[in-house]
């Protein structure tokens, strides 16, 4: 049986749970839900650095991410600063929809995994 790592845990959810040599980074929400596309990506993704410098974890290592918009008008500028803060080489496998998000005024949540 692997071990496994559950970080920031509360009753719902963990941030970050590693096991089988994978981080799996939750879906991160920016913290100010109605501002514009860019401020709110930037918000999401400061957040998974966070979340994968805390663990010793670079972007390199970022295998798959899922992204969520919720309106596909979002996709160009979403996409202008996600292709900027993906290191040159390293984009991960990919999957992006459109979605309701759970709270008015968010537009874009972010989760990823990463390798150890």
């Amino acid at each position: 049986m692997s071990t496994i790592a559950r970080i920031n845990t509360n009753t719902r959810m963990s941030q970050v749970v590693m096991a089988n040599g994978f981080a799996f980074v939750s879906g991160q929400v920016p913290d100010h839900a109605g501002s514009d596309i860019a401020q709110q990506t930037l918000e999401v993704l400061a957040k998974v650095d966070a979340l994968l410098r805390a663990q010793d974890i670079r972007r390199e290592q970022i295998v798959s991410a899922n992204v969520w918009l919720s309106s596909p008008a979002h996709f160009g500028a979403f996409n202008t600063i996600l292709d900027q803060w993906i290191p040159s080489g390293h984009a991960p496998a990919r999957a992006c929809v459109q979605a309701l998000l759970m709270l008015p005024g968010l537009d874009v949540e972010v989760a990823v995994i990463a390798a150890l």
